[in-house]
């Protein structure tokens, strides 16, 4: 057993010392403290692992240097309710995860991100070389990295492939995303250029995800892409969500309240929501005096996300819905659950969301979905449940706007049937239960 394994069996204690042949799996995940769904399933993993496999030491790489060991598993029981293991827990501190920042690379994000990756995959695997290199982020350049240097086996749980079909059709087409400016998509030499860097891009990516001996994915959509670029068979499980807690939730007595459940990410398109409350009230307006309120409940992680914040709420005073607009920041867990169990409708607009946990949540609290006609929320959520509608579907301003008028303006009855379909499709399809099942035998054949 090398020195660091020695030091960290020590720093654990006496019940961590006796344990016979430790076996030791390195979760990487930079933003491990970011409070958002993929830090739900890298949680509810380590605990179910922990469960599982008495003799597995869980060490989460992690950039968060300024959080403790105990103030990172506060949050984590605050925030979702999950209970850990301290004593077989450790954390690997990075300290260069802002090469993998978004905000220091204006140009070129994709491929400088990618290779920021390597420096801090290669400080991971410095200060400890795992049994099993889990990557529950999605950084797939460390792949090749990890297998050469440490000949380990990988595992990988991604969330949303770095780049996909649908991003090289975007510039193919050269429609306007958050990943593709207007002025360049404008441009006939720089959406040439850049096709040609994300077809090349693409190429890599699929190289280094080859690399990864269990892969598993949150969605069909996610298992399409990641199947395609890297020549594998994904299995799909589903990310866990706490069904149980949120289906005790009373359907009577909500109120004509909108909850937006997503961190505070340009890809998940708050904006989107401003401007279909807008429409609504413009296109409904007896609507302001039902007493609609849309409550955007997400964390901030950086600066980045602490400005993204102030523009939004800069734009809900432009549009003169400030007074039906409420900020939840960086909410507890048992706040997230108030409002989802007063509130009727859940919204979510990040186009080709690779799942959408926060769906799934307002399911299963009894909210009725108002989600994006794409990814996730299109192929695996929102869906009939026994021949009956779940929620609706939007891709635009004014269906958004019309789709948010049509859950707000059902009778209780209307609502109530709505509601409870939903709640069964995602307490059938979406359990903590299921997860944990699903998750543990794809990881089984490495750990035993």
């Amino acid at each position: 057993m090398d020195e660091n394994r020695v030091q960290i069996l020590q720093d654990l204690g006496p019940a961590a010392a006796q344990i016979q042949h430790p076996s030791f799996v390195g979760f990487f995940h930079p933003y491990c403290n970011a409070g958002g769904g993929g830090e739900r399933v890298l949680w509810t993993a380590i605990r179910d692992v922990q469960k599982e496999f008495p003799n597995v030491i869980c060490a989460v790489y992690t950039g968060d240097t300024d959080a403790s060991k105990q103030q990172i598993i506060e949050k984590v029981k605050n925030s979702f309710n999950i209970d850990l293991e301290p004593t077989r827990l450790v954390f690997i501190y990075l300290t260069k995860r802002y090469l993998v920042e978004d905000s220091l690379y204006p140009r070129f994000t994709l491929i400088l991100q990618s290779l920021g990756s390597l420096v801090i995959g290669y400080e991971a695997i410095s200060k400890l070389v795992p049994d099993l290199f889990f990557d529950t982020m999605g950084y797939a350049f460390t792949y090749p990295l990890v297998h050469y240097f440490t000949n380990v086996k990988i595992a990988t749980y991604t969330h949303y492939p770095t780049i996909s079909s649908d991003m090289v059709n975007r510039v193919y087409e050269r429609k306007v995303a958050h990943n593709n400016e207007a002025r360049l998509a404008s441009s006939f030499i720089w959406s040439t250029g850049k096709l040609i860097y994300y077809r090349f891009f693409a190429k890599v990516y699929g190289f280094c995800g080859s690399f990864a001996s269990v892969a598993m994915v949150n969605s069909t959509w996610t298992k399409g892409h990641i199947d395609e670029l890297w020549h594998t068979k994904a299995e799909i499980v589903y990310p866990p969500c706490d069904t149980e807690r949120l289906n005790v939730l009373p359907l009577q007595g909500r109120k004509p309240i909108i909850v937006s459940v997503a961190q505070f990410r340009p890809e998940k398109d708050h904006s989107l929501q401003l401007k279909s409350l807008a429409k609504m009230m413009e296109k409904y307006p007896q609507t302001k005096s039902m007493g609609v309120e849309l409550v955007l409940i997400g964390s901030s992680r950086n600066e980045g996300d602490a400005n993204r914040i102030d523009r939004l709420r800069k734009e809900a005073v432009e549009l003169g819905i400030e007074d039906y607009v409420r900020f939840e920041v960086n909410a507890s867990y048992n706040l997230l659950v108030s409002s989802l169990g007063m509130a009727k409708v859940g919204l979510h607009t990040m186009w080709n969301e690779h799942f959408g946990i926060g769906v799934v949540e307002y399911m299963a609290a009894g909210l009725i979905p108002v989600a994006h006609q794409s990814g996730g929320p299109k192929l695996d959520i929102v869906t009939e449940y026994d021949g009956k509608p779940t929620g609706f579907l939007a891709d635009s301003v004014d269906t958004f706007a019309d789709a948010l008028y049509t859950a707000l303006s059902l009778s209780e009855e209307e609502y109530e049937q709505i509601a409870s379909n939903a709640r069964a499709s995602a307490s059938d399809k979406f359990s903590e239960e299921a997860f944990s099942s699903d998750l543990l035998c794809a990881l089984r054949p490495c750990l035993t």
